[in-house]
C-alpha cells in the first residue's frame, strides 16, 4: 500500500500548459545557452587575440573547436536521447557544459581555452534534438509547429545576447567575469533539470501527449551505422547535408567570429556598433526561419522558398567579395537581408526527412545538422589562414589589423561556398511536403 501510494496516479486530462511551459522553459534555456557560446568569440576577439598571443588562423581554430565537438555528437545523439530520455540528457549535458564555459573562462593557455570551449560545443549539441522529443511528450502534436519556431527563435536570441549586451558587461566586468557567469548560471539549471524535468506528463499524473504514437525503440549501435550508410543512397540526401554548409555555415562564421572584426577594422566602428549589426542579423536570422517555414507550408514546396533565401543570402556576400569597402548605408541592408535569407535553413531537416524512408528519419536529421557545422568548423580557421596570409605587418594594442583587400580576399571564398551551395540547392528534387514514396524524390 505504501509503495502503490507513492505513484503518480494518471489524471483523466493532458497536463496544464503552464506545466507543459515549465518543462519546455527549462530545455530552451540550455539551447539558448548554446548559441550564446557559439557565437561570444566574434565579440571577444581582441580580447583573445590579446590574451593568447593569436594569430587570425589560432583564434579561427579556438573558435572552431566548438563546432569540432558539436559536429562530432550529432550522431550519437538521437540513440542517446531515446535510451537515456531527454531529462537525462538534459542535465548531464548542462553540467558539461557550465564546467566547459568556466574552463574557458579560467583558460591561461590555448589548449585549455579549446578545451573548455569543445566541452561547451559537445554538451549543447544535445539540445536540439532533445528538445524536439521533450516538446512531443508534453505538447499537443497540433502546437509542435509553433512550439519548434519559437524554440529556434529563442535560441537565438542567445546569440542576440552574446553581442551588444555581452560587449557592454565585457567592457564593465570583464570577459572572463561574464563567461563565468554564464556557467555557474547553467550549473544551477543543470540542477533544476534533474530536481523537476519530466520525461512524459505521465510521470506527474496527466495524460500524454506521445500516448499513442510511442516512441521507437532504441536502436543499436550497429543498425544506427547501417542506416548511416544507407541514407547516402538517396539523391537529395548528400545535395542537403552540403547545402547547409554553405547557406547557414556562411552566415554563422560571419556572425560567429570575423563579422565584427571586419566592422572594428575596415569600417572603424566600435565593437559595440559592430556587434549590434551582427545582433540585428541574428534577429533577421530567426525572422527568416518564421518566414520561410511559412511560405514552405503556404507554397506546400521545400526547395523554391530554400531557394528564395538562398539568392538573398548570395546577393549579400557576393557585395562583401566585391566591394568590402563599400558605404555602412549599403552593406548593413545587405547584411540583414543575406541573415533574413540564411534562415531558410530551417527547411533543411523538413526536406531531408521526405526524402528518405520515415525509418532513416532520426539518422538524416543529424547527418542533416552535422552538415550546418561542417561550414563554420572548416571555413572560421580558412578565414583566419587567409587574413593572417595577407596581413600587412600592423599591430593595434598587440593585436594584428587586417585591411580591406584581406577581408575582401576571404569574402571571396565565402561568398564561393555559398555559391557552390546554391547550385547543389538547384539539383535538389522537390518534395511538395509530401512523406517519401509519394511521388518520392528519393527514386
Amino acid at each position: 500500500m505504501i509503495a502503490s501510494s507513492m505513484i503518480p496516479q494518471t489524471s483523466a486530462s493532458p497536463p496544464p500548459l503552464r506545466l507543459s511551459l515549465a518543462m519546455w522553459g527549462m530545455a530552451v534555456a540550455f539551447y539558448l545557452f548554446g548559441f550564446f557560446q557559439r557565437v561570444t568569440p566574434a565579440v571577444l576577439t581582441q580580447e583573445l587575440m590579446r590574451e593568447f598571443s593569436l594569430t587570425a588562423a589560432a583564434l579561427g581554430n579556438l573558435s572552431a573547436f566548438y563546432f569540432y565537438f558539436y559536429a562530432g555528437m550529432q550522431i550519437p545523439t538521437g540513440m542517446l536521447v531515446d535510451r537515456f530520455g531527454p531529462r537525462r540528457i538534459f542535465w548531464i549535458g548542462s553540467l558539461v557544459g557550465g564546467i566547459g564555459a568556466l574552463l574557458f573562462a579560467g583558460a591561461q593557455s590555448v589548449a585549455a581555452a579549446a578545451f573548455g570551449r569543445g566541452l561547451v560545443g559537445g554538451s549543447v549539441a544535445v539540445a536540439w534534438v532533445s528538445m524536439l522529443k521533450l516538446s512531443s511528450h508534453w505538447f499537443d502534436a497540433r502546437r509542435l509547429g509553433i512550439v519548434t519556431g519559437i524554440s529556434l527563435a529563442v535560441g537565438t536570441m542567445g546569440a542576440v545576447l552574446a553581442g551588444l549586451p555581452l560587449r557592454a558587461l565585457a567592457d564593465g566586468f570583464g570577459w572572463r567575469w561574464v563567461i563565468a557567469a554564464s556557467g555557474v548560471l547553467i550549473l544551477a539549471l543543470a540542477a533544476a533539470i534533474r530536481a523537476f524535468m519530466r520525461d512524459d506528463p505521465s510521470e506527474r499524473g496527466y495524460i500524454s501527449h506521445a500516448a499513442t504514437a510511442p516512441s521507437p525503440e532504441p536502436q543499436s549501435l550497429a543498425a544506427v551505422l547501417k542506416g548511416l550508410l544507407e541514407i547516402w543512397r538517396y539523391p537529395n540526401v548528400a545535395l542537403l547535408v552540403f547545402i547547409p554548409s554553405g547557406l547557414c555555415g556562411v552566415f554563422l562564421t560571419f556572425t560567429g567570429l570575423w563579422g565584427v572584426p571586419f566592422f572594428v577594422q575596415v569600417h572603424r566602428l566600435g565593437t559595440q556598433a559592430a556587434s549590434l549589426i551582427t545582433s540585428g542579423m541574428m534577429i533577421a536570422f530567426s525572422l527568416g526561419g518564421i518566414l520561410f517555414g511559412h511560405l514552405s507550408d503556404r507554397w506546400v514546396k521545400r526547395k523554391a522558398p530554400y531557394l528564395l533565401g538562398g539568392l538573398l543570402c548570395l546577393v549579400g556576400f557576393a557585395v562583401l567579395a566585391v566591394a568590402p569597402g563599400a558605404p555602412l548605408a549599403l552593406l548593413v541592408p545587405l547584411a540583414l537581408l543575406s541573415g533574413l535569407g540564411s534562415g531558410a535553413m530551417c527547411l533543411t531537416f523538413l526536406f531531408a526527412k521526405e526524402s528518405v524512408p520515415a525509418r532513416l528519419a532520426g539518422t538524416v536529421a543529424g547527418a542533416a545538422n552535422m552538415g550546418v557545422m561542417i561550414g563554420p568548423l572548416t571555413q572560421q580557421p580558412v578565414i583566419g589562414w587567409i587574413l593572417d596570409r595577407y596581413w600587412t605587418g600592423v599591430l593595434a594594442g598587440g593585436v594584428r589589423v587586417y585591411d580591406g583587400q584581406a577581408y575582401q580576399v576571404a569574402f571571396i571564398f565565402l561568398f564561393l561556398w555559398i555559391l557552390a551551395a546554391f547550385g547543389a540547392l538547384l539539383m535538389t528534387r522537390e518534395t511538395h511536403c509530401r512523406p517519401y514514396g509519394e511521388d518520392s524524390p528519393g527514386l
